[in-house]
């Protein structure tokens, strides 16, 4: 199946990312477009997800960006690599679980190139790194299926500001923390944007019928 891999070098408004994937789920679905990969990054946002609360906003201060997607409350900013998708389950399994999964493995034998060892949580979505401190969130993730193509993705602290994080309770969890790929190990991830796209078109295989 073909997968256009577009990556975006300066910034991109949330509210056109949105649109953006709106748009190409409509043409998908009428067989007039291919599946999407989007590497990108946001400039400073909040957005929050159909299953946030209230009092996981700590700063009343700080805007919130409502948003059509599965979760809670997280933050966007420079930092941090976002990975948008919008993928056709028809034309595959429809099976949201394994799909959430191959996203999670994809992340998980991303950072072991990059001798990091991280790991999913069975009863919180994302990839977490145990830091022997606390277990922390390396990896949100963030899914919406309509007409059984999902869309939206998710997003890997890479070197962004975690100060950010403590006007909000991130995804709702506030027994675990947040940490980025920098904090761990200082090294080069310059290829990662690359690997990333590989192991995810790699695994998407897995979904194949």
């Amino acid at each position: 199946m073909n997968i256009e891999i577009k990556k975006s070098q300066k910034p991109v408004k949330y509210e056109d990312a949105l649109s953006f994937m709106e748009k190409r789920l409509i043409e998908i679905d009428q067989n007039k477009s291919n599946d999407l990969i989007w590497i990108l990054e946001h400039n400073e946002i909040y957005t929050a997800g159909k299953a946030y609360k209230e009092d996981e906003i700590i700063d009343k201060s700080i805007t919130i960006f409502k948003t059509n997607r599965g979760g809670k409350i997280t933050y966007h900013g420079p930092g941090q690599l976002i990975c948008y998708f919008v993928v056709d389950l028809k034309k595959r399994k429809k099976d949201i679980r394994k799909f959430i999964s191959i996203i999670e493995k994809t992340i998980i034998e991303t950072l072991k190139y990059y001798q990091i060892n991280t790991f999913p949580d069975k009863d919180n979505i994302g990839v977490w790194y145990d830091d022997k401190t606390q277990i922390k969130k390396i990896a949100a993730i963030g899914v919406r299926v309509s007409k059984w193509i999902a869309y939206h993705g998710f997003s890997i602290n890479i070197n962004n500001d975690l100060e950010k994080y403590s006007a909000i309770i991130p995804c709702g969890i506030s027994d675990k923390g947040v940490t980025n790929l920098k904090n761990i190990k200082d090294q080069n991830y310059d290829g990662i944007k690359d690997m990333l796209v590989e192991n995810f078109i790699s695994n998407l295989k897995s979904l194949n019928v």
